[in-house]
């Protein structure tokens, strides 16, 4: 058999495998987080597997001293850290040497500058909140950055304690409200609090056992914890965005996708769209990808709940936010060239709207960034295809293909800090899904290195670093593996690719994601 048709049937049938995987998994596949697990250490020492999250930190700690990603990414986790080893050395546990070296690094890296500190979930309110409860243990108070307001937290805490209602995006991030978080309005939804582990355990501080939601929110906790052996992730369940994006991905004719799984993006679609999992919000993203999935797999839904998302000259991801998103308006445009049940007009005029907006957003090399991503490359594919799908703005486009071959490194790959599967398989994307036909020899080229190192890193079996944003770096696993089968299903069905069949040697069938999850999340 040829070996270009060898590899696209392995390749699809490891899709199938995928797709039949998360249409069973209710909670996703997603990386442990160093910040949710610390604030479990602080919070919940009741709960099972405490000693794991301790070994788990001391084993996360970076040469520098500090947690987390590169960059500015290491602040918030580190503080977490910080705080949780203050608490901890006061119970006499026996892994107390071990947690005061490493606590004496921690503080040593936070009091020199961190460098810029990225837009990750609620850094505003984390970051201060962290700060005062870890000077209230040192004689030589830490410094709050600058750019943070450090009476934010007090107020949302005065606004908890006089029965205000505060809005939902907040629930996420519960805990910074500490022994206030008891007094927000809010309930568990499958014994969630905002799809966040440590949401969840300050709501259910002074509360254990008493009531059902209280009894549904500790068995939410242990189910986490036992998932990843002690750590958990910082958010879950992500069911609906990890099924969205994988269908996304890999629909496109070829692949039966399953009918529970459909039905379940049709069931995820409410009055105000869809949120990425129960106990979260909806928001424009997961509803403008939820409703291109189900496009793409030929079970269209109405986009009118969209429309309450929309601004005078882009759409925001849900009211009252700081940060506009790059990949929210894509993922838009994508949801409304694919609707036949909107009025034309409107969804022309939305869409010259966004593509205007975005083609403004787009750096002067030529890639775009993206609030919910620290890498280039998811930006820049999301915007890149959907301004390419309108059939205009192709400097815009072309702009972006000399930035993504400009950027490769010598092996093939590319990446923010290093090259990664993820980033590598989002630049093949960008340049096989816009380039012009024929292929230049310079883009065929260049996506058939790129898809030879992930077939060599598949091979490998390299860890997927952290590169989503919640309050620290994630990585949702599934996503990222139907990322790279979306790449290698790309190049092996073009027509570039019999003249590189070379770079498809003979190997055995391609790993499920479900292990490397496995891996990641002990």
């Amino acid at each position: 058999m040829d070996i270009v048709a060898a590899w696209t049937g392995l390749l699809d049938s490891t899709a199938d495998d995928l797709l039949t995987e998360v249409s069973v998994n209710e909670s996703g596949q997603v990386s442990p987080s160093i910040y949710e697990t610390a604030r479990l250490v602080s919070t919940a020492r009741w709960l099972d597997g405490h000693q794991e999250r301790l070994l788990y930190l001391l084993e996360q700690q970076r040469q520098d001293g500090s947690w987390g990603g590169p960059d500015g990414y290491a602040l918030v986790p580190t503080l977490s850290v910080v705080e949780a080893f203050l608490v901890e050395l006061s119970t006499g546990n026996r892994l107390r040497d071990r947690i005061h070296i490493s606590l004496a690094r921690g503080i040593s890296w936070l009091r020199r500058k961190p460098g810029s500190i990225p837009d990750t979930i609620a850094a505003e309110l984390i970051v201060p909140w962290l700060v005062e409860e870890i000077n209230q243990h040192l004689d030589h108070r830490l410094n709050t950055p600058s750019q943070f307001n450090r009476i934010a937290p007090h107020r949302l805490r005065e606004a908890a304690r006089k029965g205000s209602t505060l809005p939902a995006k907040l629930w996420h991030s519960l805990e910074v409200l500490g022994a206030d978080a008891a007094l927000v309005p809010v309930r568990p939804v499958n014994g969630t609090v905002g799809g966040s582990a440590a949401a969840t355990a300050a709501w259910l501080s002074g509360r254990e056992g008493a009531g059902p939601d209280a009894r549904s929110a500790i068995r939410h906790l242990d189910a986490l914890q036992q998932r990843g052996g002690g750590p958990v992730p910082g958010v879950s369940p992500i069911s609906v965005f990890e099924r969205a994006w994988v269908v996304s991905a890999l629909a496109d004719g070829s692949i039966a996708i399953p009918t529970g799984l459909v039905e379940s993006l049709h069931g995820a679609l409410g009055e105000h769209g869809a949120s990425a999992g129960a106990g979260l919000p909806t928001d424009s993203d997961d509803t403008a990808g939820v409703l291109y999935a189900l496009a793409k797999a030929g079970r269209p839904a109405s986009p009118a709940s969209l429309w309450e998302y929309e601004s005078t000259d882009h759409f925001q991801c849900f009211p009252g936010e700081r940060t506009p998103s790059t990949s929210t308006n894509a993922h838009i445009m994508d949801a409304l060239l694919l609707d036949t049940t909107e009025p034309p007009a409107r969804r022309r005029a939305a869409l010259t709207r966004i593509a205007a907006w975005l083609c403004g957003q787009q750096t002067p090399e030529g890639c775009w960034w993206d609030k919910w991503h620290a890498s280039p490359y998811y930006a820049t594919v999301c915007c890149a295809l959907a301004l390419h799908r309108t059939g205009g703005r192709r400097s815009a486009v072309g702009a972006a293909i000399r930035w993504v071959l400009d950027n490769q490194r010598p092996d093939g790959s590319w990446g923010r800090w290093t090259g990664t599967v993820e980033e590598t398989a989002y630049a093949v994307q960008t340049l096989l899904a816009t380039a012009r036909t024929p292929t230049s020899p310079v883009v065929a080229e260049a996506a058939a290195r790129g898809c030879a190192f992930l077939v060599r890193a598949d091979r490998a079996e390299p860890a997927n670093p952290p590169l989503w944003h919640d309050k620290d770096l994630y990585t949702p696993a599934a996503v990222v593996s139907a990322a790279r089968l979306a790449a290698l299903r790309m190049f092996a069905r073009h027509p570039e690719a019999a003249a590189h069949r070379h770079r498809f040697p003979p190997c055995p069938r391609p790993r499920r994601a479900g292990t490397a999850v496995g891996r990641a999340t002990r």
